[in-house]
């Protein structure tokens, strides 16, 4: 067998992955915290015909990924005008918890919600992780744990993470601080989908989860969400990119399949 047909036919398992890639960025383009994915490629082993005085004379097997890699570069906070919503101006991931399992995963959507028991939320129930009341440990963050007892009429939040509620009686006091941590290596985060990382101890989380602004974390801007990383423009240019590197590859297959029926019919 040809060669350039194993090279291409590998190609074309590749080029489909890295529009599989693509594909996933676009329909990612208006998701909230969403960042993107670029794949990258590396050669396969080579087969060395022989040597001259030049060197070895190798011919390549084909082509494999390398790895498929997350941009977490930072997407543009726009504003919502929800004081429950949040978004991370720099490094860092919010911290929220699966309030049946006890999981923790991480997360840059903060598209946030307080639910029924006062508790802030995701949009699938999980709670928000932080400091209430001058607590060093990690507790789900509560609108209600204050001490007044004349009913929250609303609250807001601070670049720092502070949750300040606004009581009934006029007064208002200070009830708790969304935590944010970040890591070593963050490209070891899995997504977990809902827009959740999880494998968060393999990533290399650093120390203990701090308030924003705090051990290289951002800050939040409050009543804004942060809009996904991708690029439009450039995920168009790479799929052109991919799609004619696909059928190029394609070419080459069938053109390597008619050479290999020449050579038979050669011998008939």
């Amino acid at each position: 067998m040809l060669i350039s047909m194993d090279s291409s036919a590998s190609a074309l398992e590749q080029f489909q992955e890295d529009l599989n890639v693509i594909g996933n960025n676009i329909a990612n383009v208006d998701t909230v915290g969403y960042k993107s994915s670029s794949m990258n490629f590396a050669d396969t082993f080579s087969q060395t015909l022989g040597s001259n005085s030049v060197g070895a004379m190798q011919v390549g097997t084909g082509v494999k990924t390398s790895d498929i890699e997350m941009d977490f570069s930072q997407g543009t906070p726009s504003n919502t005008g929800v004081a429950s919503n949040l978004a991370i101006n720099g490094n860092g991931f919010f911290v929220v918890q699966d309030p049946a399992s006890g999981t923790q995963y991480f997360t840059r959507d903060g598209d946030f919600t307080v639910n029924t028991s006062g508790n802030l939320v995701t949009s699938d129930g999980m709670q928000v992780m932080g400091f209430a009341n001058g607590s060093t440990t990690l507790s789900a963050i509560n609108v209600n744990s204050g001490t007044d007892t004349t009913g929250v009429e609303s609250y807001s939040f601070s670049s720092t993470g502070t949750l300040t509620a606004n009581y009934s009686d006029g007064t208002q006091a200070s009830v708790g601080q969304v935590a944010l941590q970040n890591c070593t290596d963050p490209q070891e985060l899995v997504k977990a989908g809902n827009n959740l990382y999880a494998n968060v101890s393999s990533a290399g989380p650093l120390t203990a989860a701090v308030a924003p602004g705090a051990s290289g974390t951002g800050s939040l801007v409050t009543d804004s969400l942060e809009e996904s990383n991708v690029d439009l423009s450039s995920q168009l240019t790479d799929l052109i990119t991919a799609q004619r590197a696909y059928e190029a590859n394609a070419k080459v297959v069938t053109t390597s399949d008619q050479i290999m029926q020449d050579l038979t019919n050669l011998g008939r």
